[in-house]
């Protein structure tokens, strides 16, 4: 309790304002607080379900990430049979264009 009132006299004496020098001592954690929240925690807190659940999501990210590699391998394909489709029948419509003018 000496320690609100040696923190309300220091916030005052930095002229902050006397209401909310009251009012810091209900927004403070002291370190009672902290260590009934640390206790909770580690309490409640399942670390190996958490690194299970961890190893799960690595596992599907993997998965994903080895089927989006096999998707872009196959748009590239795609992709590369179908320029090579448009340049062998422009150079048709160009051989065939150059044909008709000459005769």
């Amino acid at each position: 309790m000496d320690d609100l009132y040696s923190l309300y006299d220091a916030l005052v004496s930095i002229h902050v304002p006397n209401d909310k020098a009251r009012d810091i001592g209900t927004t403070i954690a002291t370190k009672a607080d902290l260590h009934l929240l640390r206790h909770e925690m580690a309490t409640k807190v399942d670390f190996a379900g958490l690194r299970q659940e961890f190893a799960l999501l690595r596992t599907d990210l993997d998965s994903q990430s080895t089927g989006l590699h096999k998707d872009l391998e196959r748009l590239s394909t795609t992709m590369t049979v179908r320029l090579g489709s448009m340049l062998v029948v422009g150079f048709g419509v160009m051989i065939a264009a150059l044909k008709f003018l000459q005769s």
